[in-house]
C-alpha cells in the first residue's frame, strides 16, 4: 500500500527525547581536570518557558573551587546561561565576555553535552542500541571572549553510536565522537599556521594576548569523546563524560599579524570533564 504525504505514518520519536515539567529545578556538579589543573563547580537551574512557548532550561553557576574555594565576580554570578534539548531551539554559544576566564570552560563544556544530545535526539537512524549515524557540520564554534581570547575556533563532524539501554534502570547511553571534517572550516591568521600539525588539517585554532602583550598563537587537532547517560523516563541528562585532546603547536609572537613570531613548540591539551546530576 502506498501513503501519500499527508496519510503517511509519523516518525516515530527518539527514546532520547526530553519530556519538560516547568518548574522542575536540577543541580548539576561539575569536575574538571585541564593540563593537571583540577577544579569543581555546581550549575543551578530551574525549568522555565521562553518567549515563543519553547522549554529551556536557565543556569546560574556557584561553587567554584580549585585548591580551595575561588571567589566569582558579581557579574559572573548574575550571568545565567541558557540550554535546551526542545529540537526548535538551537544551540548557541553565550556571551562569554562578561565572566571570568575560568568559568569559560564549565559553560562551553555543558553547552557541548546537551548540543550533543540536541543533535542526537534530531537523528532518525538512533532508536535501538547500537544504532549509528555520522553528521557532517563543519561550521566553526567560537569560545573567543574578544579580552584574552582573541580567537578560539574549532570545526567539528559527529560520530553517535547509541550504545546501550539499561532497560531495569530505565538509562541510555550515547556515545559521541567529534572528529575532523575532511575539510575544516576554522580561520589560519597566518600562512604557518595552515601546515598540519597531525595526521589530519588543521581544525583547532587559538590566539590569546598574554601579560606582555604579545600573542600566543596555536594551531592543532582537536578530538572529543563524549559519554552521556539519559534518562529513559524524562531525557533528561544523568551524567556525562567529556575527554578533549588536542595536538597544537604554539609560537609566541609580538604581532597581531603573527608574523614576527619565535620557534614553534608542539604540546598536548588535554582536558578531562565529567558531570552528574544531583539528587
Amino acid at each position: 500500500m502506498r501513503f501519500s504525504a499527508a496519510q503517511a505514518p509519523a516518525a516515530a520519536p527518539s527514546p532520547l527525547t526530553r519530556h519538560y515539567t516547568e518548574g522542575e529545578k536540577l543541580t548539576y556538579h561539575m569536575k574538571g581536570s585541564n593540563d593537571g589543573w583540577n577544579y569543581e563547580v555546581q550549575a543551578n537551574g530551574i525549568v522555565k518557558k521562553d518567549t515563543a512557548g519553547h522549554f529551556i532550561e536557565e543556569y546560574g553557576w556557584s561553587d567554584f573551587k580549585s585548591n580551595g574555594p575561588m571567589s566569582l565576580s558579581p557579574a559572573s554570578l548574575s550571568f545565567r546561561q541558557t540550554l535546551s534539548l526542545d529540537p526548535a531551539i538551537r544551540p548557541s554559544i553565550p556571551n562569554l565576555s562578561v565572566v571570568q576566564p575560568f568559568l569559560i570552560g564549565p559553560i562551553t563544556d555543558s553547552l557541548t553535552f546537551y548540543a550533543d544530545l540536541w543533535l542526537a535526539i534530531q537523528q532518525s537512524d538512533l532508536k535501538r542500541p547500537g544504532d549509528h549515524a555520522y553528521v557532517k557540520v563543519g561550521d566553526p564554534a567560537s569560545w573567543a571572549d574578544g579580552n584574552y581570547t582573541i580567537l578560539g575556533e574549532s570545526s567539528i563532524d559527529f560520530d553517535l553510536t547509541l550504545k546501550e539501554f539499561d532497560s531495569s534502570n530505565q538509562v541510555a547511553t550515547l556515545s559521541v565522537k567529534h572528529v575532523p571534517p575532511v575539510q575544516p572550516k576554522v580561520k589560519s591568521p597566518a600562512v604557518w599556521m595552515s601546515t598540519p600539525v597531525a595526521d589530519t588539517p588543521n581544525n583547532w585554532v587559538q590566539v590569546t594576548k598574554n601579560e606582555s602583550g604579545n600573542y600566543e598563537a596555536g594551531m592543532g587537532k582537536e578530538t572529543f569523546d563524549v559519554e552521556i547517560k539519559v534518562s529513559l523516563k524524562d531525557g533528561k541528562i544523568l551524567s556525562a563524560t567529556l575527554d578533549n585532546l588536542v595536538q597544537a603547536r604554539h609560537r609566541e609572537c609580538s604581532d597581531a599579524a603573527l608574523l614576527d613570531c619565535g620557534q614553534p613548540v608542539d604540546h598536548q591539551i588535554h582536558r578531562q570533564i565529567e558531570l552528574r546530576l544531583m539528587p
